[in-house]
C-alpha cells in the first residue's frame, strides 16, 4: 500500500507543479511522435500526455507511427514543418532520427526522448524513462520466486529479450542477468537451449508472433522429454505469445503446470491472464506519472529553466550523457494486482473482469 500512497501522492503533486507552471509558460505547439497503437500501453500515454498538455493550455500534435520506422520519421519531419516547439519522441529505432533531430535544432525545436532513448544524436534534451535496469531485476527476481514456490531446483529456462533496436531491451535484459547469470553460473538455473544474449535472444519489433514462432521451436526442440519450468520475458505482448505456445503442447492442462513467465506493462491481457493463473507476473509502469514528468520537462524548457532530473549518468546516447527522470517500476502478480491497478485508479474493475 505504501506504493498506492506514493503514486497518488505523486499524481496530485504532479498536477499542482503543473497548474502552477501552465499559469507561468506561454502556450506552445507540443509533437508528440508514438511508435504504434498495437500496444495499448502506448494509447495510455498518448492519451495522458494529450489531455495534460491541453490543460495546461498546449496546442497538441499527437502521430502514431504503426511500428514502421519510415512513417515515423514522416510524421517527425512533418511537426517541425508545421512549427512545433518542442518534440517528445518514443522511437520505433532509436538510431534512426539523426538527420530529423538535426533539422528540429535547425529550427529551434528541443527534443525529449520519452521512455525508449535517442540514440547518435547531439540534440537530445533530456529522457524520461523508468529505471529500466531494475525491471530487469524485478523481473528475473519473480521468475525465480515463482519457480521457487513450485520446488527446488534446477530450474530449466529460457530467455526472450526485447527489441535489439529498442536501447530499453538491453536494460531489461542486463539487469534480468544481474540476477540470473549466478543462478545459471552456479547450476541452480539451466538454460537448456543455451540461447543467451540480446542477440540470441532478442525480439524484433517486440512481437508477440515472433517469440510464439520461436517458443514453438524451443519447444520442439529441447523440451519432448524434459519440462520448462520459467521463461523471463520482457514484456506482455511477447508473454501472450510465449503462453499461447506453451498451451498448444499442453502445458496449463493435464496435470502440466504452466511454466512461470513474466512480462511486463500490465496489459489488460496479461493482467486477465495473471487473474487466471496463466501469466506469473507483469511489471507495472504507471504511465500518467512518466507523462506528468514529461509535461514537466517541456514546461521547463519552454521557460528556459531546468527540469527536474535524478540521473545524470546511465544513459549515454553514443553522442553525450542525456539528462533523465528515472520512475519506479513495480512488480504485479496474483497477490497484490488489485491493490496496485485497481488501488490508484490505473484500471477499473470492469475493464479486467
Amino acid at each position: 500500500m505504501n506504493y498506492l500512497k506514493n503514486a497518488m501522492a505523486g499524481l496530485v503533486l504532479g498536477a499542482t507543479v503543473l497548474s502552477s507552471a501552465s499559469a507561468l509558460a506561454a502556450n506552445g505547439y507540443v509533437g508528440i511522435a508514438m511508435p504504434t497503437k498495437s500496444s495499448a500501453r502506448w494509447i495510455t500515454d498518448g492519451d495522458s500526455m494529450v489531455k495534460l498538455f491541453k490543460d495546461a493550455g498546449y496546442k497538441v500534435d499527437l502521430q502514431y507511427a504503426e511500428d514502421e520506422i519510415p512513417n515515423q520519421l514522416s510524421q517527425i519531419e512533418n511537426m517541425i514543418v508545421k512549427g512545433v516547439d518542442v518534440l517528445v519522441i518514443a522511437a520505433i529505432d532509436g538510431t534512426t532520427l539523426s538527420n530529423a533531430l538535426e533539422n528540429a535544432d535547425a529550427a529551434g525545436i528541443k527534443v525529449i526522448s520519452y521512455d525508449r532513448l535517442i540514440k547518435n544524436s547531439p540534440y537530445v534534451s533530456y529522457y524520461a524513462t523508468f529505471d529500466n535496469f531494475k525491471v530487469g531485476v524485478l523481473q528475473a527476481k519473480s521468475l525465480v520466486s515463482g519457480m521457487e514456490k513450485r520446488g527446488k531446483g534446477p530450474y530449466n529456462v529460457e530467455l526472450f529479450g526485447g527489441s535489439p533496436d529498442d536501447n530499453n531491451a538491453y536494460f531489461f535484459y542486463n539487469g534480468a542477468m544481474s540476477v540470473l547469470q549466478p543462478m545459471i553460473d552456479s547450476g541452480k538455473v539451466n538454460v537448456v537451449s543455451g540461447q543467451m544474449g540480446m542477440d540470441k535472444v532478442g525480439t524484433l519489433r517486440w512481437d508477440g508472433a515472433t517469440a510464439q514462432s520461436r517458443m514453438d521451436n524451443l519447444l520442439s526442440a529441447h523440451y519432448t522429454e524434459k519440462r520448462i519450468n520459467g521463461v523471463l520475458s520482457p514484456y506482455d505482448g511477447i508473454s501472450i505469445g510465449i503462453l499461447s505456445s506453451l498451451k498448444g503442447v499442453g502445458y496449463g492442462s493435464g496435470g502440466m503446470a504452466m511454466p512461470v513467465v513474466t512480462g511486463q506493462d500490465a496489459e489488460v491481457p496479461s493482467v486477465k491472464s495473471i487473474i487466471a493463473g496463466e501469466q506469473y507476473s507483469t511489471i507495472f509502469k504507471d504511465t500518467r506519472e512518466l507523462a506528468n514528468v514529461t509535461v514537466g520537462m517541456v514546461q521547463a524548457v519552454l521557460n528556459d529553466t531546468k527540469p527536474e532530473i535524478n540521473d545524470t549518468t546511465t544513459y549515454d546516447n553514443g553522442i553525450k550523457v542525456i539528462p533523465s527522470y528515472l520512475l519506479e517500476p513495480v512488480t504485479v502478480d496474483k497477490s497484490n494486482w488489485q491493490d496496485v491497478l485497481l488501488g490508484s485508479g490505473y484500471y477499473k474493475k470492469s475493464q479486467v473482469n
